[in-house]
C-alpha cells in the first residue's frame, strides 16, 4: 500500500487510489504511481517544490480513460478541487505538463516530474516490453493498425524530445537505455 500523501490522507488519498486502481487500468495503475513516487522521493532535493511533485504525480494520471483526450485536464481540475490553495496552482501545471513532457531548463519541479514519469522508457528489455504490453491491453478496443500507427506516433514524439531525462543523476544512462527501447518498440510496430 501506498503511504498516503499530505495534505491527502483520508478521503481524498482514498479517492485517488481508488481512482489509480478502476478495473479498465492495465499500465497506469498503483504500481505505476509507485514507481513515480520512488524517483520523486529518491530526487526530492533536485526540485524547488517537492511535495508539489510528490502531489502531481498522484494527480498526474489520477483521471484516466482511455477514450478521452482531455485526461491531463481532467486530472488537472480534480487536483485544483484538491490540494490546499497554496499549491494548487504549481500543482495543475504540473500536471498538465505530463502532457507534452516538455519542460524548460530551469523548471526544476516539471524535469523532475517528467523523468519520474518516463522513467519506465529506461526499463530492462523484459520490464519494457511487459509496459508496452499493458499499454496495448490499455488500447485493446483500438483496432490493431491503427494501434500500431498511433503508438509509433506517441514514441516518435519522445524520441524526438531533444533531452528525454533532466535531472536525475542517472539521466545519462536512463537516456541510453529508454532510446534503445523506444527504436525497439518503434520498429516492432513497423
Amino acid at each position: 500500500m501506498i503511504d498516503p500523501v499530505y495534505p491527502l490522507d483520508g478521503p481524498a488519498g482514498a479517492d485517488l487510489l481508488r481512482r489509480w486502481s478502476e478495473p479498465h487500468r492495465r499500465y497506469h495503475t498503483v504500481e505505476h504511481l509507485a514507481a513515480m513516487l520512488d524517483v520523486v522521493d529518491r530526487n526530492a532535493a533536485l526540485a524547488d517544490d517537492a511535495l508539489a511533485v510528490r502531489l502531481a504525480a498522484w494527480f498526474h494520471d489520477a483521471v484516466y480513460d482511455p477514450r478521452a483526450a482531455d485526461n491531463e485536464e481532467r486530472s488537472a481540475a480534480l487536483a485544483r478541487a484538491s490540494v490546499p490553495a497554496h499549491l494548487a496552482d504549481e500543482v495543475v501545471r504540473l500536471v498538465l505538463v505530463t502532457k507534452g513532457h516538455a519542460t524548460g531548463t530551469d523548471d526544476r519541479n516539471g524535469s523532475l516530474l517528467c523523468d519520474a514519469d518516463l522513467a519506465i522508457l529506461a526499463a530492462s528489455p523484459d520490464r519494457y516490453a511487459r509496459y508496452a504490453a499493458t499499454v496495448r491491453e490499455e488500447y485493446s478496443f483500438v483496432p490493431e493498425d491503427v494501434f500500431r500507427a498511433g503508438r509509433a506516433a506517441v514514441l516518435r514524439s519522445l524520441a524526438e524530445l531533444p533531452v528525454l531525462f533532466r535531472v536525475v543523476p542517472e539521466r545519462e544512462e536512463w537516456t541510453a537505455a529508454a532510446r534503445a527501447n523506444l527504436a525497439m518498440e518503434i520498429k516492432t510496430l513497423g
